[in-house]
């Protein structure tokens, strides 16, 4: 099993491929106006959505579809011929066909598709990686998908190529499989034709895997919070994994259905700076790996992970267990010239640069929540990242949450929820009608063709009937608006809808007529899951502290309790203000919450109900 960030990394530093866009004629510019909206409302100096697709490389071709699919104008194989000429002597990578209302019948686009390979183009069609309607997000999807496509490609034919020269087992290579956006996995070679479905894969791993940790922990209602060095996801799982199919990568929506996550420019090596109104920021510019924070002994510039060394947060004898150590004397030297220009006190400050990183991640979990309709103060917080269970703690106690779990090994959970994580398919389909004119056996014979689809595919992959779940939803609005709510397709969907309606916007009209917009088949092969270590908790014991140092919590200077989380076994209990370190990841428990370690040696922070 295998998760990248090549795909992500490809589209948010533009170093992906060459990308050529054959669009319906008088079409050329759809990428370009796209929803005609603003990246920044009150700036008339922005700048420009920089395209993937250069303006020279982007061309149309004349034929037409109506939006029931009829012919129109018929292509013309010699346009084709003749564009594919041009292709070539243009060195395109790949070749993204978007055509009008391709969605609807796709034939001219496997016209083109197939005359353009015919020539030796390598070409990604709209209709193969996107069948649904919206010109923009649909063509959006495509090239992003083509832009990504030959590098992945390249990536995982080198990688498959590693394993089977390596000594890993007989065909280890053929059972690579990759993780995806939506939380399942695909076949490498599937990856290598549609590398668009993994650009979020990273972030959705350690969903999946909070989830199985949370569940073997018996907590249903959780949000995760992923803190890295660069960024926090934070996603809320509620039972099951939400997901959605209005995501962005970079500038460039990708209409594909992915898992909810949230993302936010705090993390460990967030740097801390002064702007120009003299106001203390954080991120989301970051010290990443090198130089990396001041305390790792190269980077110049204050981050988070400085901050919590410099509150006495970080145990600097045990930093990555012991592996690496830390300079505190160094960071302290660079925190005065900041603190100085900020007239603070260095542990002002630091405690200043925690509480602003804090307020960016807070606002990012009430995305996930309160703007989706949910009460955080139901749900635990599953933390994890590097620097996740540092900071879950105060986040937690600022929006009335009382439980956060800290998972043994959170350093590496998107690992675990790669192990976890089951094959899954997505298949959709536009149907645009009005749900009045529609019955269930309507939208049953719609999806019908999507469902052999995925039972084929995933019968091909080893999955027999009994491994297989297959579910069919369809999306659903209200007559006059824009966007949709993914509901399951039962016969009572449309009572499904205006129950979801209400509690997302607060608001449902049962009288208002609705329309059905596209149907969505989800296929899953179900994996085998390894079992999560467990010792039974016979009796609670106080551990003894390896240290006690000097820590700042609230303003006020506190003793904290320094635990290596090796030495704690099940049934350890203590209260904070503590640190617990570990290989790859460190929990604070701030003063007023208590921790236990449970069976599976996760930590688990509690905080009094007042």
């Amino acid at each position: 099993m295998h998760g990248s960030t090549v795909a992500t990394n490809a589209v948010l530093e533009r170093k992906g491929a060459k990308v050529a866009l054959v669009a319906t004629r008088g079409f050329e510019d759809v990428l370009k106006i796209g929803r005609q909206t603003r990246p920044e409302l009150y700036n008339i100096f922005v700048a420009p959505r920089p395209p993937l697709v250069e303006p020279h490389l982007t061309f149309g071709l004349a034929e037409r579809l109506d939006a029931t699919g009829a012919v129109l104008e018929p292509v013309v194989e010699d346009d084709v011929d003749q564009l594919a000429r041009v292709l070539h002597d243009h060195q395109v990578d790949i070749v993204a066909v978007c055509l009008l209302h391709a969605y609807a019948n796709p034939m001219h686009e496997q016209q083109v598709a197939h005359w353009l390979r015919q020539s030796g183009l390598t070409v990604c069609a709209s209709h193969e990686v996107l069948p649904e309607y919206r010109e923009y997000e649909r063509w959006s999807t495509t090239v992003v998908n083509a832009y990504v496509t030959p590098i992945m490609s390249r990536y995982l034919l080198r990688l498959e190529e590693g394993l089977r020269t390596a000594d890993c087992g007989p065909r280890t290579a053929d059972r690579l499989s990759i993780m995806q956006s939506n939380g399942g996995c695909i076949s490498a070679a599937a990856a290598r034709a549609q590398a668009v479905r993994t650009v979020l894969s990273g972030p959705a791993a350690g969903v999946v895997g909070a989830k199985a940790v949370a569940e073997a922990a018996k907590l249903r209602r959780v949000i995760g919070f992923d803190m890295g060095g660069t960024s926090t996801d934070v996603s809320l799982i509620d039972g099951s994994i939400g997901r959605t199919t209005d995501s962005r990568v970079g500038d460039f929506p990708v209409r594909l259905p992915v898992i909810d996550i949230h993302t936010v420019g705090a993390g460990g090596g967030s740097i801390a700076y002064l702007d120009t109104g003299g106001a203390l920021r954080v991120g989301p510019r970051s010290a990443g790996a090198a130089p990396g924070p001041v305390c790792y002994g190269v980077g110049e510039e204050l981050t988070v992970t400085d901050a919590n060394l410099l509150l006495g947060r970080l145990d600097p004898d045990y930093f990555l267990g012991g592996r690496m150590a830390i300079d505190r004397t160094r960071t302290e030297r660079v925190a005065a010239d900041l603190a100085k220009r900020a007239r603070l006190s260095v542990p002002d400050l630091a405690e200043g640069i925690v509480r602003v990183a804090n307020a960016n991640m807070e606002r990012a979990i009430r995305v996930v929540s309160v703007e989706r309709g949910h009460d955080p103060r139901q749900c635990a917080v599953v933390a994890f990242g590097g620097a996740g269970g540092m900071h879950a703690c105060e986040i937690a106690e600022q929006l009335q949450m009382t439980t956060v779990m800290a998972p043994r090994h959170a350093g590496v959970l998107s690992a675990l929820g790669m192990l976890v994580a089951d094959v899954t398919k997505d298949y959709s389909a536009s149907v645009l009608r009005a749900s009045a004119g529609l019955t269930l056996k309507d939208l049953e014979c719609a999806s019908a063709p999507l469902v052999a689809a995925a039972k084929a595919v995933l019968k091909a992959e080893g999955f027999g009937p009994s491994r297989q779940v297959i579910t069919v939803s369809v999306d659903v609005r209200y007559v006059g608006q824009s966007f949709e709510i993914t509901v399951p397709l039962t016969e009572r969907y449309r009572d499904a809808f205006d129950r979801e309606h209400g509690r997302t916007y607060g608001y449902s009209n049962p009288a208002r007529p609705t329309e059905v917009v596209n149907v969505r088949v989800t296929a899953t092969g179900v994996t085998a899951k390894p079992t999560l270590p467990h010792t039974r908790v016979r009796a609670s014991y106080r551990p003894a502290p390896s240290a006690l140092r000097p820590g700042r919590f609230g303003g006020r200077a506190v003793k904290v309790a320094f635990h290596r989380w090796d030495d704690l076994r099940p049934g350890a209990r203590a209260a904070g203000p503590a640190v617990i370190a570990g290989g790859e990841a460190t929990v604070v428990i701030p003063p007023r919450w208590t921790f236990t370690v449970d069976g599976f040696s996760n930590i688990l922070a509690s905080l009094p109900v007042r």
